[in-house]
């Protein structure tokens, strides 16, 4: 029978107060979706107070696109089990799109009978007390510190003029950070162009950079508007600026110091009103020392300097990415993949990404086509994922899944420094598990950093 509100609810004081102390948002649900209890954690990562969530539906508080369709709850209450790991994108009431990381259970009577629902969430979007206070960029989801300081800092870049430069290996999201600082800035009306300079030609990268007037040379009819001008009033990100050659290196260094340009064949320069972010994948000072990329350009590029890690540093992040991949994919009606089976998991997990984030989607694209629906298995990933060459020294014969997982856990244990929760975190596991995994009979004990004990 549903639970009443008003009435006493099946829990101590006591119980109350640990459940509204402790760092997790907590909350409570009857059968009909009525939310009894909501803790104080709770009221401060959702931004809604606890007086005014208790009473209302629970999908009326959580404004997430999960609700319809993969209600978290709905599985625990109707089969009597709990769900732990599952990571979803909530917006707050403010309208800051947070990534949470969810546990529920069946909330029982003192009989036995199920008569709700209780769930736990974990803010993943910042460090504890690290909360950002800009907007979540659409699409951006990480629980990295490191990303989580570059979020916190992006409405600033945003607001200024200042010209960036966005450092990284190819496939972190160089050209995602620069629309998101577009469309923070002042600018953001205004038109964004991206422009690879690395695969322009080198003879025509003045003219598609600066344009040319008519009659600049053979068959130039008529003006022709270059990236620059195509970008007045916005921003303009030359993209893997390294690539370009020293003549043009010189003619962007104009722009920046005087905000003006030429076109090809014209006889006045043209005004710039255009912000200039660059990126590349290069070393830039190694090629300042080398004469192959200016050092006065490069000193007027390195303003802001960002550096985006690559995505083997943040492997935390990989759920995270994959649970907002399959969702959209799911909302597009392609085929209605759930998420991935703990075996493909791991092998995610341990995969050392060298394309990162965008070899990541290949990944998930190429299972998606093999699944037809549920949990992607491990069969459906690419066998260099399936090779798991990369999970520690090797081993006789082929590794059976226990020796993955093993060495999965082992290496998150030491990518967190020793800090067991950390790890279980990254891997969305509880500690009872990691405890199982590492436990193998047959392997020597852990040590504090859990390195094998010697």
């Amino acid at each position: 029978m549903p639970h009443q509100l008003g009435k006493p609810f099946p829990c101590t004081s006591l119980c109350s107060f640990i459940m509204g102390s402790v760092a997790d948002g907590i909350f409570t649900v009857d059968r009909d979706w009525n939310i009894i209890f909501f803790s104080s954690s709770a009221a401060e990562i959702i931004g809604v107070k606890p007086d005014e969530a208790v009473g209302r539906k629970c999908w009326e508080v959580f404004r997430t696109e999960d609700c319809a369709d993969h209600c978290v709850l709905r599985p625990c209450i109707a089969e009597n089990r709990k769900i732990s790991g599952r990571i979803v994108l909530v917006e707050r009431a403010d309208g800051l799109r947070v990534p949470v990381s969810i546990s529920a259970a069946p909330l029982r009577d003192n009989d036995g009978n199920v008569i709700g629902g209780v769930e736990s969430f974990r803010d993943l979007s910042a460090p504890p007390g690290q909360r950002t206070g800009g907007k979540i960029p659409k699409g951006f989801c990480s629980r990295d510190p490191n990303m989580a300081e570059i979020l916190r800092i992006l409405p600033q870049v945003a607001a200024s003029e200042a010209t960036v430069l966005l450092l990284g290996e190819s496939g972190t999201g160089k050209e995602f950070f620069a629309r998101a600082i577009h469309d923070l800035s002042a600018r953001h009306k205004g038109p964004f162009v991206a422009v690879n300079c690395g695969a322009l030609p080198e003879n025509l990268m003045e003219s598609e950079l600066f344009g040319y007037k008519a009659g600049a040379f053979t068959d130039a009819k008529r003006d022709k508007p270059g990236r620059f001008q195509l970008a007045e009033g916005g921003t303009i990100l030359l993209d893997e600026i390294g690539d370009l050659p020293l003549t043009l290196q010189a003619k962007i260094l104009r722009v920046l110091q005087e905000r003006e340009y030429e076109p090809l064949g014209g006889v006045k320069p043209e005004s710039a009103d255009v912000r200039v972010i660059a990126a590349t994948n290069r070393d830039l000072e190694r090629m300042v020392a080398d004469g192959s990329f200016r050092q006065d350009l490069y000193f007027r590029l390195n303003v802001v300097r960002i550096t985006l890690p690559p995505l083997r540093e943040r492997r935390g992040d990989i759920p995270l990415i994959v649970d907002n991949w399959l969702r959209h994919r799911r909302k597009s009606g392609d085929r209605d993949i759930q998420g991935l089976s703990p075996e493909a998991m791991r092998l995610l997990m341990a995969h050392p990404f060298p394309g990162n984030i965008r070899e990541l989607e290949n990944i998930l694209e190429f299972a998606s086509i093999l699944c037809p629906g549920g949990l992607i298995q491990v069969e459906h990933l690419p066998a260099d994922v399936r090779a798991c060459e990369h999970l520690g020294p090797p081993t006789p014969g082929a590794m059976t899944m226990e020796e993955i997982r093993y060495h999965a856990a082992v290496e998150a244990v030491e990518r967190n420094g020793g800090n067991r929760n950390a790890a279980c975190r990254e891997l969305a596991i509880s500690k009872d598990t990691l405890r199982r995994i590492l436990n193998r009979p047959d392997e020597a004990p852990m040590n504090a950093v859990g390195q094998t004990a010697t």
